[in-house]
Order: C-alpha cells, then sequence, then structure tokens
C-alpha cells in the first residue's frame, strides 16, 4: 500500500473516530445560551422549585450546559415574573410561572405589574397542576356534594375555604359555586398551604384548595381526605376520588393550573423555537415524568402556540366570573 493512501486512510479513520466521541447532545447544547437561568417566584422547596429543578437536571443530562435555578419570591410569583420579564431578551433568562399569572392575575389585578400581551411571550408549557378541595378526616362529609349538603342544613350563616393565595382559580371557583349553589362560603386567605392545610386537618376550617402535590403528605398521614379533583379526568394517585365535575360542580373545570416557561417579548422567534424543543424534548425523560409524578404533578409538554392558545381560552373561561363576582386585587 502507498504511503501516501496509508497517511490518507490514518487521517480519516482519526476523524471518523473523533466525530463518533463527540457528545450525542452537542446540538443541544448549542441551542441553549450558557449558563442559562431558570427563575422561579417562590421559595425553595415547593412545587414550582421542584418542577424547576427537575427540569434543569435533565437539561443539563442532555447536553444543554450550565442551567441555574433561581429563587425570587415574592408577590404571589409577581417578583420573580418582573424580573425576567425586564431582563435582555436573549434567552438566557427564562420564568417558570404558574397559569394563574397568566389567566387570572390579569383580569383580577389593575396593574399586577406585566402586560400580558405586550411583555409576555410564552415558551412551553411543562406540567398540569391537579388541584383539590379536601377537608379534615373526621368530618361528616366525604365528597363536595355531600359538603353543600351539609352546609345547607348545618351552616346557614355561612361556612370557608381555606386558599394560599386570594385570586387563585380556587377561590374563583368558590364564587361561582356560591353563585350557582346558593352557598354561601367564604374564602380565608393563609400565607401558604401549609399552615392552611393543618387547620383543614385540625377542623379550624372545614375544607382547604390547593395543588394535589402539597396535600398528599397529610392525606397519607390519615390526617384529611380529599372532597374531589378538579379537571375532567381522575387522578391515577387517587382513583377512588371523583372529580368536582362529576359531582355536579363545573365549576372546577379550568382549577387544573399548568407551569409554563415564559420569557421576555422581545425574544427573537428562534431563541424561542430553541427553549421550546429543548423544554419539549426534556419532557419525554421516563424519570423526569416519575420524579414529577409521585409530587402530584403530571408532565404536559405543549408548544409555545399551544400554550398561548390555553392561556387565552382559560382567560375567557374566568373572565365572566371575575366580571359577575367583582373581585379586585391590589
Amino acid at each position: 500500500m502507498p504511503p501516501a493512501f496509508q497517511i490518507r486512510r490514518h487521517f480519516f479513520l482519526l476523524l471518523a473516530c473523533c466525530v463518533a466521541s463527540m457528545p450525542v447532545h452537542a446540538e443541544s447544547k448549542a441551542a441553549l445560551p450558557d449558563p442559562m437561568t431558570i427563575v422561579v417566584g417562590y421559595a425553595p422547596g415547593g412545587a414550582a422549585d421542584t418542577t424547576a429543578r427537575v427540569f434543569a437536571e435533565q437539561l443539563r443530562k442532555a447536553g444543554a450546559g450550565t442551567i441555574i435555578v433561581e429563587n425570587r419570591p415574592g408577590a404571589s410569583g409577581r417578583i420573580g415574573m418582573k424580573h425576567v420579564l425586564t431582563a435582555k431578551p436573549d434567552g438566557a433568562t427564562v420564568y417558570l410561572t404558574p397559569s394563574p399569572l397568566l389567566t387570572i392575575f390579569p383580569l383580577t389585578y389593575k396593574d399586577p405589574g406585566y402586560d400580558l400581551e405586550k411583555d409576555v411571550r410564552p415558551v412551553a408549557t411543562l406540567v398540569n397542576i391537579p388541584t383539590a378541595i379536601v377537608t379534615g378526616a373526621s368530618q361528616p362529609y366525604d365528597d363536595m356534594t355531600g359538603f353543600v349538603e351539609w352546609s345547607h342544613k348545618h351552616s346557614t350563616q355561612g361556612t370557608s375555604l381555606g386558599v394560599a393565595t386570594l385570586g387563585s382559580s380556587g377561590h374563583l371557583g368558590i364564587l361561582a359555586l356560591n353563585e350557582n349553589q346558593h352557598t354561601k362560603i367564604e374564602p380565608v386567605a393563609y400565607r401558604g398551604a401549609s399552615p392552611m392545610l393543618v387547620d383543614v386537618a385540625s377542623g379550624v376550617v372545614p375544607i382547604g384548595w390547593d395543588a394535589v402535590a402539597s396535600m398528599m403528605p397529610l392525606y397519607d398521614a390519615g390526617k384529611i381526605k380529599f372532597l374531589g379533583v378538579s379537571g375532567t379526568e381522575k387522578l391515577k394517585a387517587l382513583p377512588k376520588v371523583e372529580t368536582l365535575a362529576a359531582q355536579g360542580f363545573p365549576e372546577f373545570k379550568a382549577a387544573t393550573s399548568f407551569y409554563a416557561i415564559v420569557a421576555p417579548a422581545r425574544t427573537p422567534d428562534e431563541t424561542v423555537k430553541n427553549l421550546e424543543a429543548a423544554f419539549i424534548a426534556a419532557s419525554g425523560a421516563t424519570d423526569l415524568k416519575e420524579q414529577l409524578a409521585t409530587r402530584g404533578l403530571l408532565v404536559a409538554p405543549a408548544t409555545a402556540e399551544e400554550t398561548s392558545k390555553r392561556i387565552h381560552e382559560e382567560l375567557e373561561t374566568w373572565r365572566p366570573v371575575v366580571k359577575r363576582t367583582g373581585i379586585h386585587m391590589e
């Protein structure tokens, strides 16, 4: 074999080896800013923080480079939202937002601190957050139908519902239920789900509303029981619990919240496409789904376009409720 041919052969073999040894996800790594920060508007340890960290880890596994999760709690998530929307629109800073900031706050706050249409650009939906109404384990009712019947007979002066945030879908849902069922259930705001659920378990308030994920520890401990879940389908984790809608309370069909990734409105199309692709690809990882499922969070990836459509559909669902009840937040 001629020496020149041998040299060329060794060169191409070496080149092939180099290409084969390159990281499989090199393209994914190049598609995202490095570093990239996912901002969470709540304290560490909650469902939003957990979701962000699980996705950040999956993105790192896929070769996305440095992904930072930054907590900026306060004002029911609006501080974190404002921080991201005033950041440079290059995709390096995005916000993991719960849906009420997109689907309810623009209706209930005179000035939430951002303009949904002018300031916010949806990137992708990550997970659905089933919510539920619960009561103390010793209470005499076992579902929402039983509670409404009990309230009509035994609580003519009215009763209460514990909530972690006023202006939430649970708050609006119960106001709509009051109209439709002629009940007098007053939402009572707490500083978080944990103290509210402690009061529910002890009977200080008869019922409480929040994410299923935040309720599972007390439920597993036998301290509370579920009266019904949001949405239109039962949860695998709670197969014996009917949906509130199936019990005749459609006011909570849209009370299943979701977490989405959003970016500043001026973020370039190509950058948004890269972010969307990366987050949706991460959603397909089996271990990610399992980690979030154990916390009562359902992976439900959706594109930027699909997310935008869902936001506007839910806005129109809650708009007449807000108008009728006259709810207004400062």
